[in-house]
């Protein structure tokens, strides 16, 4: 039975997931969830995710959220197929790999989402984009892809010299922040602009980056 996964191209956390599924070449099937009309806050989604936000994996009987969860789960289910996302075979490349998935999670996304937020998503509610928060949060940003650069300076990618989960993580997010009149916090930093060039170039990512329109008119 092929994957499910209920959600939408656009959405950051949605496509987390999609560039995990298409690094490990499997079959899924897209099931759209309409946010607009409040989809996800109704019963059939809430049985699905309480919480009621996207995304959702169906994995026949088993279902997930959460995204991280979702592209662990994902990389260690077919960990045989595509990418080794999680180094399976070297216990400490897989620590380092969990390291940084954790600095993604608590370091840089909590920075790079009010970014974004302010930027592309406060407009569609009506309000002014807040530039005191979007300050606050380029400072704190800064910060986090200062110790990216110290990193990345001694190895390839985040965990070492092989492309993981820490790498795609960071996908989503930095892709949209990309498009804001800030992305020189990425592009002045050498050794950081060379990583996020070749994650973003990936083939699995392109995939996913075509739908991923949100902010254009």
């Amino acid at each position: 039975m092929a994957l499910k996964l209920h959600g939408i191209p656009m959405s950051t956390c949605t496509t987390r997931v999609l560039a995990c599924l298409h690094e490990k070449e499997l079959e899924f099937e897209l099931v759209p969830v309409n946010l607009f009309e409040g989809e996800h806050k109704k019963t059939p989604f809430l049985s699905k995710n309480p919480f009621g936000q996207i995304p959702v994996l169906e994995d026949g009987d088993f279902t997930l959220f959460e995204s991280r969860a979702i592209t662990a789960y994902v990389a260690e289910k077919y960990k045989e197929s595509g990418c080794d996302l999680l180094r399976h075979n070297d216990l400490k490349e897989a620590a380092l790999v969990k390291v940084w998935m954790e600095v993604e999670s608590h370091q840089y996304n909590p920075a790079i989402y009010h970014i974004v937020y302010q930027f592309f998503v406060s407009p569609l509610h009506g309000k002014t984009p807040d530039q005191a928060v979007i300050d606050e949060n380029l400072e704190k940003l800064g910060k986090v892809l200062d110790v990216y650069e110290a990193k990345l300076r001694n190895s390839k990618y985040l965990a070492g010299d092989f492309y993981s989960l820490a790498d795609l993580h960071h996908l989503s997010y930095t892709f949209y922040f990309m498009k804001t009149p800030w992305a020189s916090l990425i592009n002045s930093r050498p050794n950081v602009k060379a990583w996020w060039e070749d994650i973003s170039s990936r083939p699995a990512f392109k995939k996913v980056a075509e739908g991923m329109t949100f902010g254009e008119k």
